[in-house]
């Protein structure tokens, strides 16, 4: 059940940043903190991998902060944001022989760290006197502490 519980928040982080849970995810699973030897996924421990998104997951932290970047609910963001929420809880659940109820929670936390994650930071702009970039920085913040802590309950 834990394993379910640590998928759904992998998920949450994908819906705060698209890019920065699977960083995470393919670090784990390449430093052997997550298992995915003799799995499908077994693609996101491969030398190159996490070096690659992670390069996508830092350019994603600098185009976040530019004005003309799309709300995250769109629906081509929302999309990625579920299908990447789906592989990180995917990879921690087939860490745990339960790829199937990962991918599920993975993408349901997604769905909810993307509409929640949308209503505290607007909420907190708005708290604030309107200046996104502080919160977008504070975001960036819990997205990438909160990707090392979830990965590194599996090591």
């Amino acid at each position: 059940m834990a394993t379910y519980l640590w998928a759904f928040l992998i998920g949450v982080i994908n819906g705060l940043r698209t890019m920065t849970a699977p960083a995470a995810v393919t670090w784990a699973a390449r430093l052997a903190w997550v298992h995915l030897e003799n799995t499908p996924l077994s693609f996101l421990g491969f030398a190159a991998t996490p070096y690659i998104v992670s390069v996508l997951a830092f350019a994603e932290l600098i185009a976040d902060k530019l004005p003309k970047i799309p709300s995250r609910k769109t629906p081509g963001s929302f999309a990625a944001r579920i299908v990447a929420g789906a592989l990180c809880g995917a990879a921690l659940g087939a860490s745990n022989q339960g790829l199937a109820g990962g991918l599920l929670a993975g993408g349901a936390g997604a769905v909810v760290g993307t509409l929640a994650g949308y209503e505290f930071r607007m909420r907190l702009v708005r708290a604030t006197g309107g200046n996104d970039l502080p919160i977008a920085l504070l975001e960036d913040a819990i997205a990438i502490g909160g990707a090392f802590f979830i990965v590194s309950r599996f090591s």
